[in-house]
C-alpha cells in the first residue's frame, strides 16, 4: 500500500536551502490517552486513537561511560557536501542513477539505513510537495551483535546482514530507481572490520554503503521526522535511540527545517547497552539493579550535554511546555503498549503524543519483568524482548535530561531524511547523461545479483 508523507518543506543541502515547494505547515500530533500502568498485554481493547495516513535506529568497557561524540553550535546543521561520484554501485553517497525502465517517466528515489540492529529500505516517488512510498523493507539483522566484547562484526552477523541487503538489491533492480543513498551507522563506525565489510557488501550486492558520522546521522534523523514536532516556542529536543548509539539534538523551530543549536551522540544503543551490562539475572531484584545500572551509565554519558543545554531548557520552559520528539523502535514499541494495540500499527503510532509519565510507567514495569514475560507482550515479541529494557533505560535518562510532560512519537527518521534530501537537491539529468549513468549502474547491480 502506498504511503503518503507530509510536506517536505525545505531541505538543507551543502549549506544551501532548496525549496521544492511552498513551506510545509506543521502537523499536530494526536494526543494519546493516559494509561494506568496496568498490563499492556490486555490488547483486546485497542485504543480508539484517530488513525491518519501513514508517513512515508569502538569497543566500550562495561561499567564505564563511553566517549561521547559531540560538536556544539549552529554550524552542526550544515549538511555534508553532496558530490557526483563515478557511477559504481547502488546507494553510493552521492546518489548516482540506478537501473530504470526506459519506458517509464516516473522516477523513484531510494534510501537504505543499515543500523546496528536493523536493515531498512525505502523507495519513493516525488508527489508534489510530498513523496509516495512505493516499496519498503525492514529486517532485524543485529549487525552489531558482540561488538561490545570483540570490537568486530561477527561472521554470523555479517551473513544475516548480507542476506537482507540482497533483498534490497533485488528491490532496487525491480523499481524505477533514479537516485539512491545507502548509509551505515554505529556498528560499522565502531567495528575494526567495518570498512572491510562495506567492501564485501559492494562486491556481493552492488550496494555501496557510506559509513556516516554521528553528526550526519543526527542531521538526517531530524530532517526525516521534525514535521511531527508539536507546535510551540523556544528550543525543543529530538532524539534517536539506535542499536549502537543514541543521538540527542537541540533544535530551534524556524517554520521550515529546524536550526540545530547543539547535539550529542553517545555509543549507548539498545544492543551496545544490553551487551555491556551482562545477563539480566534470575530475580526481580537482580533485574531492577541491572536496570538502575543501565540508567546510570547513560545518564553519566549525557551529563556534559545536559549541562550545556540547561540554559535552553530553562528558556524553553518559560515559553511554554517543553517539546520532545523521539524516533526509534523503543518509543514506537512503548507507544504501542500505551495504546494497548493487539499488533503494531504504524498509522496509530506515527505522530502520536503520549504522556511522559505513561512511558515512564511502562519502562518501569518492563524493567522488572522476566524476558519470558516480555516475549508474550503484544508489539514486543522475541525480536525485541531482550533489547527493550535497555531502550527504556535510555528513554528515562532522556526524560530526566529534558523533562517534557508529553513525548511525540515518530515512526520515521534517517530513511525519510535521506529521501527528502535527495528529492530536494537533485533534478533529473539530461537524457544523454542519464542514459549513460543508468547503463553503468545497471551493469554493476545486475552483475552482483546474477553472480549469486
Amino acid at each position: 500500500m502506498a504511503e503518503h508523507d507530509p510536506p517536505a518543506a525545505k531541505v538543507e543541502v551543502s549549506g544551501k536551502v532548496e525549496a521544492p515547494g511552498r513551506p510545509a505547515r506543521k502537523r499536530k500530533g494526536r494526543r494519546g490517552r493516559a494509561k494506568a500502568p496496568g498490563n499492556p498485554k490486555s490488547a483486546g481493547t485497542a485504543a480508539k486513537a484517530k488513525a491518519r495516513p501513514s508517513g512515508s535506529a569502538g569497543k566500550s568497557e562495561a561499567g564505564k561511560a563511553p566517549r561521547a561524540e559531540n560538536k556544539a553550535g549552529p554550524s552542526e546543521a550544515a549538511a555534508p557536501q553532496v558530490r557526483k561520484a563515478p557511477a559504481a554501485a547502488a546507494g553510493a553517497p552521492s546518489g548516482q542513477p540506478l537501473p530504470a525502465s526506459p519506458l517509464s517517466g516516473r522516477q523513484a528515489y531510494a534510501a537504505i539505513d543499515l543500523g546496528t540492529n536493523n536493515c531498512r529500505l525505502l523507495i519513493a516517488r516525488p508527489s508534489g510537495e510530498n513523496f509516495t512510498v512505493i516499496d519498503a523493507f525492514s529486517r532485524v539483522v543485529r549487525l552489531g551483535e558482540g561488538i561490545a566484547q570483540s570490537g568486530r562484526l561477527s561472521d554470523a552477523a555479517m551473513e544475516r546482514t548480507l542476506s537482507a541487503l540482497r533483498v534490497c538489491a533485488d528491490k532496487l533492480m525491480r523499481r524505477n530507481v533514479y537516485l539512491a543513498r545507502s548509509v551505515a551507522t554505529e556498528a560499522c563506525r565502531r567495528a575494526c572490520n567495518g570498512a572491510e565489510f562495506i567492501e564485501r557488501v559492494r562486491q556481493e550486492t552492488g550496494i555501496a554503503l557510506d559509513i556516516i558520522s554521528a553528526r550526519e546521522e543526527a542531521r538526517l534523523a531530524v530532517l526525516g521526522c521534525h514535521v511531527l514536532l508539536e507546535d510551540g516556542f523556544g528550543p525543543a529536543m529530538i532524539f534517536d535511540i539506535g542499536g549502537g548509539s543514541t543521538e540527542l539534538v537541540l533544535i530551534e523551530s524556524t517554520g521550515t527545517v529546524p536550526r540545530i543549536l547543539d547535539w550529542q551522540s553517545v555509543p549507548w544503543g539498545v544492543v551496545s547497552l544490553t551487551e555491556s551490562c551482562g545477563p539480566e539475572g534470575t530475580t526481580r531484584d537482580e533485574r531492577l539493579a541491572r536496570y538502575r545500572y543501565m540508567h546510570s551509565l547513560v545518564a553519566e554519558s549525557f551529563a556534559a550535554f545536559s549541562k550545556r543545554v540547561a540554559p535552553a531548557r530553562e528558556s524553553a520552559s518559560q515559553e511554554g511546555p517543553l517539546r520532545l520528539l523521539g524516533t526509534s523502535g523503543t518509543v514506537t514499541t512503548l507507544a504501542s503498549l500505551h495504546l494497548e494495540l493487539p499488533q503494531y500499527d504504524r498509522r496509530m503510532v506515527d505522530g502520536l503524543i503520549v504522556p511522559a509519565e505513561s512511558m515512564r510507567g511502562i519502562s518501569s514495569r518492563l524493567s522488572a519483568m522476566a524476558i519470558e514475560e516480555r516475549r508474550e507482550l503484544n508489539c514486543i515479541g522475541r525480536e525485541r524482548a531482550d533489547l527493550v529494557v535497555a531502550g527504556c533505560a535510555i528513554l528515562e535518562a532522556i526524560l530526566d535530561l529534558w523533562p517534557a510532560a508529553r513525548l511525540g512519537v515518530a515512526d520515521r527518521g534517517i530513511r525519510e531524511g535521506i529521501l527528502r534530501s535527495l528529492i530536494a537537491s537533485h533534478s533529473p539529468l539530461s537524457g544523454g547523461e542519464r542514459a549513460s549513468g543508468i547503463r553503468t549502474m545497471s551493469h554493476t547491480i545486475r552483475n552482483a545479483v546474477h553472480a549469486r
